[in-house]
């Protein structure tokens, strides 16, 4: 235990320290939920338990949550692909993760992430000139976030039960014709189990990812009102972000389990709407539960995303956002589909629509 603690205390002291020295960067854009496309989440299990997972992700899923859970990895092989649509499917999210066990103590993965909004139409022209409206002058564009995740893990040999990993990302941005970003950043991870309990941490963004977005200024000409300013060529930091987690896990009567979970995210990039709310760090904590029978079927809840909302008499009020989910697992086949809620409610009245997630894993010994 104390190994873990020595550990954890190095990668946020790293962490930490980089984000003191953004004075220096304030130079550069630096601001909240960048590349927060990151942190919707993948995988029906984790997103139906609340996005809770530092300290259980022990397949394909954990390039994504935390890399060092890859080496927990129970086949040899194990791929895992989720397809979701949010804000009534206008925004589409879709992941695909790969990973493999070099040997006992090590393990590889890669992971693929987009979420975009397509067909997106650009009606700067469609009046021509003589002030008709031309509908075939209407053009379509996307705008997509990309991520690619190279992982590796590793079981420190000294310490019984504590593994590292790390992932190597690579950000690739892109609004249509006009404008796009390459970024590059690295993350890092700590699990440690002793019998039925685990701690995790996760470092995302440890080094800061900086985002070099370039803007196709022939694009805007000859069709942006004149009164618009067109964007500059700009670079984007996305700040350190940490994830403290443990678990618990209880052998129940009649072959049932029970899987207790909580995480706490520290984020470093500004004072955010969370239960603890600071200029310089905020607090989210998130809690989930996974009861599960013969490790075949699988019931899940979570809560998260506390915050302080204006309800609609003007006053201020509490609110959470709860997720449920279940999942089937039978040789090898992991199918689980959750149901979340990506906001709060706001002035009385749902922002948002459930979403549904569904995920299919498999692995192969």
């Amino acid at each position: 235990m104390p190994h873990f603690f020595r550990s954890a205390a190095l990668l946020l002291g790293l962490g930490l320290s980089v984000s003191a020295l953004n004075p220096a960067l304030a130079q550069t854009k630096t601001p909240k939920y960048s590349n927060e496309f990151l942190n919707v989440g993948v995988g029906g299990r984790a997103l139906g338990m609340g996005k809770v997972q530092v300290s259980l992700a022990d397949d394909a899923t954990a390039g994504y949550w935390n890399p060092a859970g890859l080496v927990n990895q129970k086949t040899k092989y194990d791929g895992v692909l989720m397809h979701s649509e949010l804000f009534s499917g206008i925004v589409k999210n879709d992941y695909a993760a790969f990973s493999m066990k070099l040997d006992e103590k090590s393990a590889l993965g890669a992971s693929l992430i987009r979420l975009g909004v397509d067909d997106i139409a650009d009606t700067r022209n469609l009046v021509n000139e003589y002030g008709y409206i031309d509908y075939d002058k209407i053009r379509y564009f996307s705008v997509a976030d990309y991520a690619v995740l190279l992982s590796y893990a590793r079981q420190i040999g000294s310490v019984e039960g504590l593994q590292v990993g790390a992932n190597a990302k690579v950000v690739y941005r892109n609004i249509g014709s006009f404008a796009d970003a390459w970024g590059f950043g690295l993350d890092a991870g700590l699990q440690y189990q002793r019998n039925n309990w685990r701690l995790a941490l996760m470092a995302r963004d440890i080094t800061t990812t900086y985002n070099v977005w370039t803007i196709h200024r022939d694009q805007f000409e000859g069709s942006a009102n004149a009164l618009d300013k067109i964007p500059e060529n700009s670079t984007e930091i996305t700040l350190p972000l940490f994830v403290f987690g443990g678990s618990r896990l209880f052998k129940l009567p009649g072959e049932f389990t029970a899987l207790a979970a909580l995480d706490v995210e520290l984020s470093t990039d500004g004072q955010r709407n969370t239960l603890v709310s600071g200029k310089a760090l905020n607090l989210d904590p998130r809690a989930g539960l996974e009861l599960g029978y013969k490790n075949l079927v699988y019931l899940r809840g979570g809560v998260g995303n506390v915050q302080q909302v204006q309800t609609f008499t003007g006053s201020e009020a509490w609110k959470a956002q709860p997720s449920l989910g279940v999942g089937v697992a039978l040789s090898g086949l992991r199918l689980d589909l959750a149901l979340a809620r990506l906001a709060v409610e706001k002035l009385g009245q749902s922002s948002q629509p459930t979403s549904i997630i569904v995920s299919l894993g498999y692995g192969l010994k």
